[in-house]
């Protein structure tokens, strides 16, 4: 993706945006406890978040996994953020996709609620990054 300058700082926006409104999304289904909803919105809000960050540092994204790979390598091992964070993405988007795709597993209060704030922490550490 060829983006000048501006666009680059649009899409950082509009990526930004989406995570937060994922991650308000999340909030809301924990109301009517629909955990495995809010596994899914929890995932995405970080997806967009870390794909806020590297299209702000010019890095090019085609996959889920590869956002995944791309934030340990280029965020991780860099020491931009913790061990314990690229962990928590990785494991969101294991969750997710158990929550989506595997009828043997049911995402529950347990496991979902505790990830909301660090969901949180995790955004916002990445605004702080882009400099939002």
């Amino acid at each position: 993706m060829s983006l000048n300058e501006e666009e680059r700082k649009i899409v950082v926006d509009l990526e930004l945006d989406k995570a937060s409104r994922l991650l308000v999304q999340a909030e809301r289904n924990v109301e009517i406890e629909l955990w495995d909803v809010v596994a899914n919105r929890l995932y995405y809000s970080l997806f967009h978040a870390v794909s806020a960050m590297l299209v702000h540092d010019h890095i090019n994204v085609s996959s889920h996994k590869g956002a995944v790979m791309l934030f340990g390598q280029h965020y991780i091992t860099t020491g931009k953020f913790l061990p314990d964070e690229g962990r928590f993405y990785s494991q969101l988007q294991t969750m997710r996709e158990k929550a989506d795709y595997n009828c043997n597993w049911c995402a529950t209060e347990e496991i979902i609620k505790p990830m909301i704030d660090p969901a949180r922490r995790f955004i916002e550490k990445v605004r702080l990054y882009v400099g939002l």
